[in-house]
């Protein structure tokens, strides 16, 4: 699942950042309000976490415009502002929660999740398939033909990208911008490596084989054998 967070504060932003992305995320961040909303307005995110006071234009004013063009993307959010006038102007902003700091981070991301839930009815999937392999994103849990998967938080935003983009070739510029957030080659075997363990994990005693290597191009996830 793609997270956005509008936070103006580095510090702040890199330790939600670390902790969405540890546990399976994708994460954009803007550092300004007016970035931000472009942001919210322009890609398709299944959350965001809001700062309340921000350069450029504030957090409310960024949900009340996410809500006047009827984007109803779950907001959470973050405000050092915590007396109770000001949690309710976020709620009537627009806001779907409001979590005043400072904050723990697990409690951060039980809220998270909650709003997730709390959208699934009106909001994207919750649940990827392909074939007997299913990948739930709000308990961050795959099993294919009924058999639970342990995956890593990195091999399950992978298996995520895979299946979101189940039967197409997948190049590895694609997955080192999508999954690993690099916009350069490190040079390194590093996608290699967790294509060949997420392999061993959804292939390995169970058919057809699904991750496949499309030699000179990518990968391709598919229930059609090769």
């Amino acid at each position: 699942m793609r997270i956005l967070i509008i936070e103006d504060d580095d510090e702040t932003a890199a330790y939600l950042a670390k902790g969405l992305k540890e546990t399976g995320y994708t994460v954009d961040r803007a550092a300004d309000g007016r970035e931000g909303l472009f942001l919210a307005t322009s890609e398709q995110y299944d959350a965001m976490i809001v700062d309340r006071m921000l350069p450029g234009m504030d957090g409310l004013a960024i949900v009340q415009s996410l809500r006047a063009q009827a984007n109803m993307t779950p907001v959470l959010i973050l405000s050092a502002l915590g007396q109770v006038d000001d949690r309710v102007r976020g709620l009537q902003a627009g806001g779907d929660d409001y979590l005043t700091k400072p904050y723990a981070f697990s409690e951060l991301l039980a809220r998270l999740q909650a709003l997730l839930r709390r959208h699934k009815p009106g909001g994207g999937e919750t649940t990827l398939k392909v074939g007997d392999l299913e990948l739930d994103l709000l308990s961050r849990t795959a099993k294919r033909a009924g058999k639970p998967i342990e995956l890593l938080p990195r091999e399950f935003r992978l298996l995520e990208f895979l299946m979101r983009h189940a039967g197409q070739v997948v190049t590895r510029t694609m997955l080192l911008e999508r999954v690993w957030d690099y916009h350069f080659d490190p040079q390194t075997n590093v996608i290699d490596v967790h294509v060949s363990r997420l392999r061993q994990k959804i292939d390995r005693g169970f058919s057809p084989a699904m991750l496949h290597t499309v030699r000179g191009a990518g990968y391709r996830l598919s229930a059609e054998p090769a």
